[in-house]
């Protein structure tokens, strides 16, 4: 098995997948699942696979133009990521750092980097990053949720063998907040764990309101209540409301999250791969989570998420929301309620090839 690669190329697949339910918000409806799927080849026949998520058509293309210049730029060059990933969000040091879809385009080669490595040294990612694969516990992450149909929802959200969920709340009024709460905790198992989500959909002082209204109902946590990028304001929120906060999907990379961790924004975070620098951002980001002793979960990708918790020192939860699912060989699943990293040499990613034939756009 090849231990030394070198970058010879690229291929991209821009697809829409479906989702099996749509994910609303209260700041936007997830209906379908526009993903950038990555082939990053290499001489020696190895190609690392990863995938980003679009979040809206009209991102697609430009994500795709963007990974693809990046890509050309490390042609040739020998596959050692700590080397590479530096390399790649220099490219836009001028343009104010490797942000957004800059950012996403970096994180999505990075993943693919550590995903060849992985195969080259015929071993899963998580024991090339010094762990082992285990049961990683997992919450069924849920849309909007509202009293009339709580039932219906909760009735689904706990197949699997799960033992919790996060659903989305946000309305109009905090008594529709409420009656959506306790009505999914009503028809919800018994001491079943419960998170809420309002993506960033208050102002602080209404976030601080509704939130100690809520601090009584038993909730793991409230996430993003307020502006993804208002981290003195949500301090505020964390300072005056006594359930958990959690936050960090958004962070832009690590230097945002350690800002956001120095203004005590949050109880908790959690991280998305493609958002705070792929599997190289991700082991900085574990690192600055356990220096400040806080609990680290992750945010969608639970392929990849399955090979980063067990080496994340401060481990918490695996969000379980598959995006991908529809084109791969694989999809992931849960076993009561936890998810275990795959046990193939890297990352695990096979591309369904008739699927993505039939969800490719151009």
């Amino acid at each position: 098995m090849a231990t030394t690669l070198t970058v010879s190329g690229l291929r991209t697949h821009p697809v829409v997948a479906p989702l099996k339910y749509p994910v609303t918000t209260a700041s936007g409806t997830l209906g379908e699942a526009p993903l950038l799927l990555i082939d990053l080849t290499t001489k020696e026949g190895i190609t690392g696979r990863a995938y980003l998520l679009a979040y809206q058509r009209l991102a697609l293309k430009p994500l795709d133009e963007l990974v693809k210049a990046l890509a050309a730029t490390i042609v040739g060059e020998k596959l050692v990521p700590a080397e590479l990933e530096p390399k790649l969000r220099s490219r836009f040091t001028l343009l104010g750092g490797a942000r957004g879809l800059a950012g996403i385009a970096v994180s999505g080669l990075d993943m693919a980097l550590w995903d060849a490595l992985a195969q080259a040294r015929g071993a899963p990612l998580v024991e090339l990053l010094g762990g082992k694969a285990r049961p990683i516990r997992a919450y069924n992450s849920l849309g909007m949720v509202s009293a009339m149909n709580a039932e219906e929802v909760a009735g689904r959200s706990f197949n699997d063998g799960f033992k919790a969920a996060k659903f989305k709340i946000g309305w109009p009024s905090f008594t529709e907040d409420l009656a959506a709460v306790r009505a999914f905790r009503k028809a919800a198992p018994a001491g079943a764990t419960l998170m809420v989500d309002f993506n960033q959909s208050l102002s602080v002082a209404e976030a601080i309101s509704r939130g100690r209204r809520l601090d009584g109902e038993g909730l793991a946590w409230i996430e993003e209540p307020v502006r993804c990028d208002d981290h003195f304001g949500c301090a505020k929120v964390a300072a005056s409301v006594e359930t958990p906060i959690q936050i960090g999907e958004n962070f832009s990379g690590t230097f945002e999250m350690a800002e956001s961790l120095r203004l005590r924004a949050s109880d908790y975070v959690m991280p998305d791969p493609q958002q705070i620098g792929g599997v190289s951002g991700w082991l900085r980001a574990a690192a600055l989570a356990h220096a400040a002793g806080i609990a680290c979960s992750t945010h969608l990708f639970i392929e990849t998420s399955a090979h980063l918790l067990p080496v994340t020192p401060t481990c918490h939860w695996l969000e379980f929301l598959d995006v991908a699912g529809a084109v791969l060989q694989e999809p992931p699943r849960a076993v009561e309620g936890a998810v275990t990293a795959s046990s193939r040499p890297g990352i695990g990613l096979a591309w369904d090839d008739a699927a993505v034939k039939r969800y490719r756009v151009e």
